[in-house]
């Protein structure tokens, strides 16, 4: 379990962390073979980037994420900052409804049919069938129960790819008014209760709080898969599938922030994770 000592409600946090699940218009742009693409087509002056509507989603954009410093929260004894190049990330986490439209054009991520090697048996579990991921509002929840492996898929399925951790996590330093807050202590706070409060089902992603960047519920409504979820944490390395001390008050020693609890809870759920987990409270989106 989570034991980080000074932090109260932990046994909620672990509850949404932990728990593995057991009509439309517009082209898709997933046709034929996986490696297909959609069409991006920038939005002047906007910042944001379209792509291909998928099924059941009226509008959907990559957002332009500006250069930034990540920190990692274990950095080493040098205490290494890294530097983030420029990249487009979802706007919104990936929907069933797009994902659908991926598993349509690659029965081959049906869940009847997906390699076991791929995805554990949680994979896309609370969809009713595996063709059917339930009502019209339910098309537009963010997808979970999808491995590492399946997102990846999906992201390189439209010419795009799972973002790296330290975009992922750079992304989602800003807050509602500032592109990094990680020093901002309500800010943590609030992270904190966001995290505690989100729930079930998760709630269709135009509901996500907006960022500085435009980007939506990258805190409120699902974790999210990162393209290389244990990397960048030197003096804490360990394997994937592993609980580690992550679990325990020690993982504060030698991090960058031992404050900063946010950055903990997601170092734990990914500590955890291995290519194929699949969790009910696991998403993803992608970048370029």
């Amino acid at each position: 379990m989570y034991r980080f000592a000074p932090l109260a409600g932990v046994a909620l946090l672990l509850a949404h962390a932990t728990a593995v699940a057991p009509e439309s218009s517009g082209p898709s742009p997933f046709t034929g073979t996986a490696g297909s693409t959609g069409s991006r087509t920038p939005a002047p002056d906007s910042g944001l980037v379209s792509r291909t509507t998928p099924e059941a989603t009226p509008s959907v954009v990559m957002i332009r994420i500006s250069a930034a410093t990540y920190r990692p929260l274990y950095a080493g004894p040098a205490g290494t900052a890294i530097v983030v190049a420029p990249f487009r990330l979802d706007r919104d986490a990936v929907t069933r409804g797009e994902f659908l439209a991926f598993v349509r054009a690659n029965p081959q991520w049906r869940r009847d049919r997906v390699d076991a090697r791929a995805a554990d048996a949680g994979y896309l579990a609370e969809w009713p069938t595996s063709d059917d991921p339930g009502t019209s509002t339910d098309l537009r929840r963010p997808v979970t129960g999808v491995s590492r492996v399946a997102a990846g898929a999906y992201c390189a399925a439209r010419g795009a790819r799972l973002p790296t951790l330290p975009e992922w996590e750079a992304a989602a330093a800003a807050s509602a008014v500032a592109r990094n807050a990680t020093g901002d202590p309500a800010f943590v706070q609030n992270l904190l209760s966001r995290y505690a409060n989100r729930t079930r089902p998760v709630p269709p992603v135009e509901l996500g709080t907006r960022n500085a960047y435009g980007v939506r519920g990258m805190h409120d409504l699902v974790w999210e898969w990162v393209a290389a979820p244990h990397v960048h944490h030197a003096t804490h390395a360990h394997e994937p599938g592993t609980e580690h001390g992550a679990y325990c008050a020690s993982a504060a020693i030698g991090a960058s922030n031992a404050g900063n609890y946010p950055a903990f809870l997601r170092f734990a759920v990914r500590s955890g994770l291995t290519d194929r987990s699949t969790m009910e409270t696991l998403g993803f989106r992608c970048a370029a």
